[in-house]
């Protein structure tokens, strides 16, 4: 490595994250969510981090379902989004790959089959969200479609929710989808990160734990650490240059900060095109050797500065903390108008990857 820029998985924190939802979830079953390379940590890595924990996994891309069958993944495994056409359809039973059936055109991909082996089938029921799934008064003659094919096996009914970690909650949806998931006789699943920790007669049979597992905060008004979880991902940088300010000096594109007083500031080898938010505000949280500080101007593609006026040990070579056990990843998302989500999974290919324990 010649330019000093780091993401640090640790695997640890995982099994911890997950732990800590297995303590807090009435499912029976919880099924990791390791969609989107599991929101930036590794699909293959996060999947046997937690083969000896998971009931199944979640995610999103048929690619990816079937490396992990290739790799030795023998848990269930579901698509979210199911088949993107009857290719995919076609191929799922053969992995033992199971999948949501939320449209009349997946129905009819299935019926077409050729699989060695019945596909597992979670109806998708549109509770209010108006994303995918069919609606309630549409759920019972989808599930009578699905079971009349020979080659595809319901294996649960499931929905999702748009407001389960704020005040709106779940009462809505949930008054939809629990009377048609109850008539369906099959495993329930609706619980998200939010529910699972707020919501519990939402719990069902599987829970689809995601965003707690890499221990950041489905909530506003607490932290991944505030509720006991543990951060797995920490993107940090070196400092490589060290400038002076005077009073009036602009720092960075369209001078967005102009120092009221003497400054010493660091220029970090971190800018949008590694993942940092280039819209993150002057004053957004970082920490220089582990003492806080805050970023200054506007976010390069390639660097961004922090303050070490309070910091005269800082110089060339400190590490900056981006965000990781000391940075909540929450309080950068807010800074910059987003949430840890898309923070996380935004991190780009060009920044090398540790993984630690």
């Amino acid at each position: 490595m010649t330019r000093p820029i780091r993401l640090e998985i640790s695997l640890s924190a995982i099994r911890h994250n997950f732990l800590f939802t297995r303590q807090h979830a009435q499912a029976r079953n919880l099924f990791a969510v390791i969609k989107a390379d599991a929101y930036g940590h590794g699909v293959l890595d996060t999947a046997k981090t937690l083969a000896d924990l998971a009931d199944g996994f979640a995610l999103l891309n048929f690619e990816d379902a079937a490396r992990l069958r290739d790799a030795g993944i023998d848990q269930p495994i579901v698509l979210l989004e199911g088949p993107f056409d009857a290719a995919e359809a076609a191929a799922m039973g053969g992995y033992r790959i199971g999948g949501a059936v939320h449209s009349q055109e997946q129905i009819a991909w299935l019926a077409k089959g050729s699989a060695e082996r019945p596909v597992e089938a979670w109806l998708k029921v549109n509770s209010g969200m108006n994303r995918l799934g069919f609606r309630p008064q549409q759920a019972h003659d989808a599930l009578a479609s699905l079971r009349a094919l020979p080659m595809v096996r319901p294996a649960a009914i499931m929905t999702h929710f748009a407001s389960a970690d704020d005040d709106y909650g779940v009462a809505e949806q949930w008054a939809n989808f629990a009377p048609i998931a109850a008539q369906s006789g099959l495993p329930v699943s609706a619980a998200n990160s939010a529910a699972l920790l707020r919501h519990p007669h939402t719990h069902g049979d599987i829970g689809r734990p995601g965003i707690v597992l890499y221990g950041a905060s489905p909530f506003e008004d607490a932290t991944g650490a505030e509720l006991g979880l543990k951060p797995a991902m920490t993107l940090s940088a070196d400092i490589i240059g060290v400038q002076q300010l005077q009073a009036g000096d602009a720092v960075g594109y369209g001078r967005r900060f102009i120092a009221d007083r003497p400054m010493r500031i660091g220029i970090a080898a971190c800018g949008y095109a590694d993942g940092y938010p280039r819209i993150a505000a002057n004053g957004t949280p970082v920490a220089v050797d582990g003492k806080a500080s805050a970023t200054i101007g506007r976010v390069s593609m390639d660097m961004l500065a922090v303050d070490l006026s309070h910091l005269p040990q800082a110089g060339i070579g400190s590490r900056v903390e981006l965000w990781g056990p000391q940075v909540p990843i929450e309080k950068v998302a807010a800074c910059a108008g987003t949430i840890s989500y898309e923070l996380m999974s935004a991190v780009m290919p060009r920044v090398p990857r540790l993984l630690k324990d």
